[in-house]
């Protein structure tokens, strides 16, 4: 799962991603590459390796497509209105319960883990998503444990975050948990980003 010695992790992006689901996390696993002693290799990758135009019009080119973006240690599955087509697309879901059988760790943003709980990899777990979506979660799978004070839950080899913002959140969790709480505290300081509430 390793190249040189560091870690693959996938960030996959779709048309109608959110944007900042989407770049909040890659910035902040991208500036844990720079900090890192273990050397995580950051990419994002769409299910052919075309651009992508996200909810808010920002165009993305990712840098692999399903096909070539190899074994994964952690992939990065965002929300938004891009979701939905993804719910209804049973090859999709397929494909994501088999990726999920070779990787160690899927995190979820926002509404990406509707696509999880219709791929049955939310079973009996608990769980968050956007506020707006709890019902459409337990919908989907009234099994889901739905956590919904938590900014982020983990759940091992499944994690999840609440909407938008808090995939910010869960990376940086992600990089104390997969390295160390000092090269949290140092990406933080990189970003000058504050998790303590403004208002």
């Amino acid at each position: 799962m390793s190249l040189d010695g560091g870690l693959h992790v996938g960030v996959f992006v779709f048309d109608e991603a959110e944007e900042l689901d989407v770049v909040g996390p890659f910035e902040v696993l991208a500036a844990w590459a720079e900090h890192s002693a273990i050397k995580p290799h950051v990419s994002t990758f769409s299910v052919d390796g075309g651009g992508v135009r996200l909810a808010h019009g920002m165009r993305l080119v990712p840098a692999r497509s399903s096909d070539d973006v190899g074994p994964l240690h952690l992939l990065v599955y965002p929300g938004g209105w891009g979701t939905r087509r993804m719910l209804a697309d049973r090859d999709h879901l397929e494909w994501l319960r088999q990726v999920r059988a070779q990787t160690p760790v899927i995190a979820s943003v926002c509404t990406g883990a509707l696509v999880l709980a219709a791929a049955g990899l939310l079973a009996g777990r608990p769980a968050t998503t956007h506020h707006d979506h709890y019902d459409d979660l337990a919908d989907l799978d009234p099994s889901v444990v739905i956590d919904t004070e938590a900014r982020f839950v983990d759940d091992g080899d499944v994690v999840t975050s609440a909407g938008v913002s808090a995939g910010i959140d869960m990376a940086l969790y992600l990089v104390s948990r997969l390295e160390s709480r000092e090269v949290a505290r140092a990406v933080c300081r990189e970003l000058e980003y504050d998790p303590d509430p403004l208002f």
